[in-house]
């Protein structure tokens, strides 16, 4: 996670200089967006809340995105992060919302990704989606690059 910390550095200081809020939804990162973000001290003043969305029953609880807002759409793909991504903005109600979804590894997903396919994707008075191919079956690798991804997609929207 060190390799992060930088990143949520910086998304930490314009965030709390602007006295804004962030929001995130993660699925295969697994929690190392919103810890990364949280290890920066005085994280109460810009994180309000995160939640690892890594299952249909997850995305029920946790999203409550509902099934019509589904409709023609699958996860691990760039329009269900940006979803995922203003679900948690409205949800939460913050300045901005980063979300991710993807298959790690070691195979790939159920819906035909293969391992090291992320999507990831910011909501807030910028919005912005992105596809990450790392070509890697590394799970843990794959995890770390996914955040990385992400936590940039996100610094360039504060930009």
């Amino acid at each position: 996670m060190q390799d992060l910390l930088p990143l949520a550095a910086a998304i930490a200081e314009r965030l709390k200089a602007r006295g804004e809020t962030v929001a995130v939804a993660e699925s295969s990162t697994g929690g190392l967006i919103s810890a990364a973000l949280l290890a920066v001290p005085g994280a109460s003043a810009y994180f309000v809340g995160g939640a690892v969305v890594y299952t249909r029953q997850a995305r029920r609880a946790l999203l409550d995105i509902p099934d019509a807002a589904l409709a023609g759409m699958r996860a691990s793909t760039e329009p269900y992060a940006l979803l995922a991504a203003r679900t948690a903005r409205q949800r939460l109600q913050t300045s901005w919302a980063l979300a991710e979804t993807g298959a790690t590894g070691p195979t790939g997903n159920r819906y035909g990704d293969a391992a090291g396919h992320s999507c990831f994707a910011v909501a807030g008075t910028t919005e912005r989606s992105r596809t990450l191919e790392t070509g890697s079956a590394d799970r843990a690798a794959n995890m770390r690059a996914f955040a990385a991804a992400a936590l940039t997609l996100l610094r360039e929207c504060l930009a």
